[in-house]
């Protein structure tokens, strides 16, 4: 009996390659929840942590995004294991809250050059392999807290407003080039930090969430798988709010 050749499984027009995605802090929290998501995708996914504990799978470099010749230290380890990063995730922060007429020099100036100028030594050194290749993704991981305010956190809502500007300024001057620059907003999200809260304060938070609830980290980060894929081509310099109708879209 002549022998058979076994079916041929047509190739699913849907898949694609793994890409190289970069998402700073994701040893914790919503960053965490963002680099499970892409490894899921069949992505390789690297992050910059200034302290171990990230996901199985991702490669972790440690480094510190405040300062330039670490960041850039960081990315030449990265594109070695990964190539050029095509998708980049700036999630780092840190918050140092105060009242305004109590909150020091320092706590303003080192909330800033975490949230919001170690976002733009990320994206500068990201942009260099996007523009090459002609197409690459950034994300940048804001606050309803920079466009709705909040008492104690000047610094920190100042920081996380401006990645707006940021995001809508790179939208302008790479938008050609086919890389897009987008801005997520997450609410009350259910983390260990909102979980330290005291109840009545976790009370009064919910009472003003339209949707009755905090937020999971994973709906973050789907909200980061959309305008990373290809169907958010045609989508730069917009802002996502991930709040449960906190801010209102402000």
């Amino acid at each position: 009996m002549p022998a058979t050749t076994p079916p041929t499984t047509p190739a699913d027009p849907t898949a694609r390659a793994p890409r190289s995605v970069l998402v700073t802090g994701a040893n914790r929290g919503i960053g965490r929840a963002i680099a499970e998501r892409f490894l899921a995708e069949g992505d390789r996914v690297a992050t910059i942590v200034r302290s171990g504990g990230s996901p199985e799978g991702v490669l972790e470099v440690i480094g510190d995004v405040r300062d330039t010749a670490s960041v850039d230290a960081a990315f030449a380890q990265v594109e070695a294991a990964h190539g050029p990063v095509e998708v980049l995730v700036a999630n780092a922060g840190v918050t140092r809250d105060g009242l305004l007429m109590r909150m020091t020099d320092e706590d303003f100036a080192d909330v800033l050059d975490v949230n919001l100028t170690g976002a733009f030594r990320v994206v500068r050194r990201a942009s260099t392999g996007m523009i090459r290749l002609r197409r690459g993704r950034v994300v940048l991981i804001s606050s309803v807290v920079g466009m709705y305010g909040s008492p104690g956190q000047v610094n920190y809502a100042s920081s996380k407003a401006a990645l707006v500007g940021m995001a809508r300024s790179i939208t302008r001057e790479l938008g050609g080039r086919g890389i897009t620059a987008n801005v997520v907003a997450p609410g009350f999200i259910d983390t260990d930090m909102t979980k330290a809260l005291p109840e009545d304060r976790q009370q009064a938070y919910l009472g003003s969430i339209p949707a009755g609830r905090f937020g999971h980290a994973d709906e973050v980060a789907a909200a980061v798988q959309f305008l990373a894929s290809d169907a958010a081509a045609y989508v730069s310099g917009a802002v996502l709010p991930v709040d449960g109708g906190l801010g209102m879209g402000h």
